[in-house]
């Protein structure tokens, strides 16, 4: 049996992605026993989805990274999509460096990967030029999304903020529900739809259903994440049930 170990940095009152990504990796283990999957996590401060906050967490990542990299982890993620997107386009890029240069300092030498850039790497994968996004946040932290999305060069077409500010209480939506909010969005001239832009707001369960009734691939931030980590880790990026982006016929 081989191991691989994950190490995630999340925000303190993310629920979550120790949620999902794990029910995503016991779903492969199912299909393939010879791969096992290890979470190991740190966690940084926030409470409240503010710019202020976000800041604030994002200021303690490589304070996170240098925990994890005690662990030494084959591939570490963080895991705040929103986090990094209100720094500003391309922001990802240099969170990623930043955590890699603290994981290095303590002589771990595991790949970083970020949700917001596992988002655009994503939709790039499926092929997809223009997108509808679901959100949680407040529509001001929507627009930093979309306009985040749009500088990689993808045409965000329509957006839905569902303008929940407190994390925890975004982690208690009812991923059901998105079943029923996505048929709010205009996805006439959508490739692709994006059901959760947020690693604290529940998909999951709701992926498979919608891209079956909507007709588009569908993918979340969660997702999105679990195929950059698979394919750093080297091994085949799919999960059964978990939408065309983690299906047998990705790449």
């Amino acid at each position: 049996m081989t191991d691989h170990h994950i190490g995630l940095i999340v925000p303190s009152s993310n629920l979550t992605m120790e949620t999902e990504l794990p029910r995503m990796m016991r779903a492969r283990e199912e299909a393939d026993p010879s791969e096992r999957f290890v979470f190991h996590s740190a966690r940084t401060r926030m409470q409240q989805v503010t710019e202020e906050q976000l800041r604030a967490m994002n200021a303690q990542s490589e304070r996170a990274a240098a925990e994890l990299a005690d662990a030494r982890p084959d591939v570490v993620a963080t895991a705040c999509l929103v986090a990094i997107m209100a720094q500003g386009p391309g922001y990802h890029c240099t969170a990623e460096e930043a955590i890699t240069s603290a994981m290095h300092a303590e002589g771990a030498k595991a790949p970083v990967v970020s949700s917001a850039g596992a988002l655009l790497d994503g939709i790039d994968a499926l092929g997809a030029q223009r997108v509808a996004i679901i959100t949680p946040y407040l529509k001001p932290l929507t627009k930093m999304v979309a306009d985040y999305i749009e500088d990689a060069g993808i045409e965000v077409v329509d957006a839905l903020s569902l303008e929940v500010a407190d994390n925890l209480a975004v982690g208690r939506l009812d991923p059901a529900d998105l079943r029923e909010h996505w048929k709010k969005l205009d996805l006439s001239n959508a490739d692709a739809l994006v059901l959760s832009a947020c690693v604290q707001m529940p998909s999951l369960s709701s992926i498979q259903a919608v891209e079956d009734a909507a007709g588009l691939p569908v993918l979340s931030a969660a997702t999105a994440t679990t195929y950059r980590i698979l394919t750093e880790l080297g091994v085949p990026a799919t999960v059964p049930g978990a939408g065309r982006l983690l299906a047998q016929t990705s790449s």
